[in-house]
């Protein structure tokens, strides 16, 4: 039984790299599609992607280039990441379409939340590239943006770790896993979640978010469900 009946799902674009350090790994991208598929199958909730671009592109990290010029270079990186993951949907007999913040119309739809709330409700998975579209904002500020758009129930966080711990786990072996916590705690101290405009989105328009391990099979489908896996904010 799912509990959530419309969720927008956030990607890294480490995520797809699988074991290579940059790019695109396909075989993962097609594991990580095939249990979204499987999600869907199992419970029909309505799902949208946002996908980052880090496999590609750092830019907040490049202090010799214009800001605008380098994140509109990562902006590219995702909109070849949303290219990856569609042709792995449509492999698996996905019905998927993409959408981007920035007008690219021989590959894909510009994004419109009428449209993108149609295509969902039609069953298709809606995986969204480009971000919000302009520079200074970050994917998980365009992950918050969209779920408030298109009245998502939850933003999921798919990450590397089982959770938000009290500090980073892999340098500190007392830190430990919080297991829920508030949006105000989580700007307070700090911690290293999603970036301070992001979590304020979801703060501002009261949509929870669950930070939950990726890399073990079956995770999605139990936050789906309801099960109490991960980290909860709200």
């Amino acid at each position: 039984m799912k509990k959530y009946n419309r969720v927008l799902l956030k990607l890294s674009g480490e995520s797809l790299s699988g074991s290579k350090e940059m790019g695109i790994d396909f075989d993962r991208v097609l594991e990580i599609c095939s249990e979204i598929k499987d999600v869907y199958e199992k419970t029909n909730v309505e799902i949208s992607i946002v996908v980052g671009g880090g496999n590609f592109w750092r830019g907040r990290s490049n202090k010799h280039m214009d800001h605008c010029t380098s994140d509109h270079i990562g902006m590219l990186a995702t909109a070849m990441n949303a290219l990856a993951i569609n042709d792995a949907f449509k492999q698996l007999g996905v019905d998927s379409r993409i959408q981007t913040g920035i007008e690219m119309r021989q590959i894909a739809e510009f994004y419109i939340k009428n449209r993108a709330e149609r295509h969902m409700e039609k069953g298709r998975i809606v995986v969204m590239g480009c971000g919000t579209g302009s520079p200074f904002f970050s994917t998980d500020t365009a992950a918050a943006l969209r779920a408030a758009e298109i009245n998502a129930d939850i933003v999921l966080k798919a990450t590397n770790v089982d959770g938000i711990y009290t500090s980073d786990p892999k340098k500190d072996k007392d830190a430990k896993k919080i297991d829920e916590i508030t949006y105000i705690d989580v700007l307070n101290k700090k911690l290293n979640v999603m970036d301070s405009t992001a979590m304020s989105l979801c703060m501002d328009n009261e949509i929870p978010i669950i930070v939950y391990n990726m890399n073990k099979k079956g995770n999605l489908l139990r936050v789906i469900e309801g099960e109490e896996i991960g980290t909860l904010v709200h």
